[in-house]
């Protein structure tokens, strides 16, 4: 890693580095914006994505897949909707040299294209609710800088969609949202603050928004999930509606829970280090790297690896058996993909029968006999993922500051200030601190104070912070 790659010096240039050393993604995609998923990436996606398949299909949604091109005349329906994304989408005029009667829309997300369908799939409360979800890509026109995984033009996307008789029923989904998000970021390692938006930045069509926001290293906040009350905006539009035990034709109560391969790139940036990517065990493609430990040929010490490896049948293992690589880089490659335990495996180890653990994060190095192998693995596999967690956990909190004036907002941190609800005050202290007003946290939390722009008591507090 070259010195202006360090991640706490210059954390663009160290990130571009471990993603490329550790071959997550390959940038030489010729669309800006779009890049490739490679093996070891794509792997990655996908144990996170099975993790996601596995919580949201407990909670009772069934996946879908939705076409990708969508009509103008429905995406026009919500204007809400539009002027959120209007000038992100990409529109297909033509099929090759013969002009579309109606123009299409790459998806931005799928409201627009579900919508139609959800008025055809419902027609009584006995099909309520209504719980599904998609694993998609989606496309927006990002103008900004892209960044490989957290801002890019082309999304690996989830997105869940409910319809229920009740606005207490799309509260109740909201709640189990968010017990989902807690469950995955604790896989993921990333304890993260969940925000209730203000009205001037929530999802454009929603009622109401939550986002879940994860702290990097650069005391920005990366969003990493969004979750959406829309109420009846969407159904009304749309005319979704169901037909009640009474005969009344009412429209239903949706919510939407989206995330994205920003999650990737979250976990790279705040457990990484200066040595390379570093993944928690749960989402790690190769959990366990044997490295034989070989100074020419050694039949029986291959042998002794191959043994170790057919003992862990149910963990994500691998032996880098080139004969071409020194130990030495061996140990820095596995290093650079992240593999959270690396088993060393030289002369002393055949002899005694034992092996050495290695973790990534740490680098501390524990020796076992073989015969505890499994027991031993899986115990500091736990260990790891607890501790990783809980140093991400103290970073996030210990970043959180309380200014007693706005003067005082200078550093990269979140800030808990008082806010008096007002937009006149959010407009104030965001264009003062040149900071984002997040909004409040969704659970509610006692305050008493004053708000920072006008002065005036409250017991509302907001949180403010730089965003990526």
């Amino acid at each position: 890693m070259t010195e202006k790659g360090k991640k706490h010096e210059n954390f663009s240039e160290w990130y571009n580095q471990v993603i490329e050393k550790a071959n997550l993604t390959d940038k030489r995609y010729p669309v800006k914006g779009m890049n490739i998923w490679t093996p070891y990436g794509w792997k990655l996606m996908s144990l996170i994505d099975a993790e996601t398949r596995r919580l949201i299909e407990k909670a009772d949604h069934q996946e879908v897949k939705f076409p990708l091109l969508i009509p103008e005349e429905e995406f026009q329906k919500e204007a809400d909707h539009i002027k959120g994304f209007g000038d992100e989408v990409y529109w297909v005029s033509h099929a090759g040299s013969t002009k579309l009667d109606v123009p299409l829309l790459l998806r931005p997300t799928s409201e627009t294209a579900m919508y139609p369908i959800f008025d055809l799939w419902i027609r009584s409360h006995a099909d309520l609710p209504l719980k599904i979800y998609q694993m998609v890509n989606v496309f927006r026109y990002e103008t900004k800088q892209t960044r490989a995984f957290m801002r890019m033009r082309e999304i690996h996307f989830f997105e869940a969609h409910t319809c229920h008789v009740t606005k207490e029923d799309a509260e109740a989904q909201i709640k189990q949202d968010l017990e989902i998000m807690d469950s995955l970021a604790k896989k993921l390692c990333m304890p993260y603050l969940k925000l209730k938006r203000t009205d001037w930045d929530k999802f454009p069509g929603a009622h109401y928004s939550v986002g879940g926001d994860a702290l990097l290293p650069t005391g920005r906040l990366l969003q990493i999930a969004g979750i959406h009350q829309y109420l009846t905006n969407f159904s009304e539009a749309y005319d979704i509606t169901f037909e009640g035990v009474d005969g009344e034709h009412l429209p239903v109560h949706q919510t939407t829970y989206g995330m994205s391969e920003r999650l990737i790139g979250a976990v790279v940036a705040m457990h990484g280090d200066d040595n390379g990517v570093v993944l928690p065990p749960t989402i790690a493609p190769i959990q366990v790297r044997i490295i034989p430990i070989l100074y020419g040929e050694n039949q029986e010490l291959m042998d002794y690896c191959d043994k170790i490896k057919n003992r862990l049948s149910d963990t994500r293992v691998d032996i880098d058996d080139r004969e071409d690589i020194r130990p030495g880089s061996k140990f820095f490659d596995s290093e650079e993909k992240g593999i959270p335990i690396r088993i060393d495996v030289g002369n002393r180890e055949l002899e005694n029968k034992e092996l050495t653990l290695v973790r990534r994060d740490t680098g501390d190095k524990t020796t076992i006999p073989l015969s505890e192998l499994e027991t031993a693995l899986q115990e500091l596999m736990n260990k790891m993922q607890d501790e990783m967690y809980q140093r991400a956990k103290e970073f996030l909190h210990k970043n959180i500051v309380e200014p007693e004036d706005i003067s005082d907002i200078k550093e990269e941190k979140i800030y808990r200030i008082g806010w008096c609800g007002t937009l006149r005050c959010g407009e104030g202290i965001e264009e003062s601190t040149d900071r984002n007003l997040l909004g409040t946290l969704y659970e509610g939390e006692e305050f008493k104070g004053k708000c920072l722009w006008c002065d005036k008591e409250t017991d509302t507090a907001a949180y403010l912070c730089n965003t990526h």
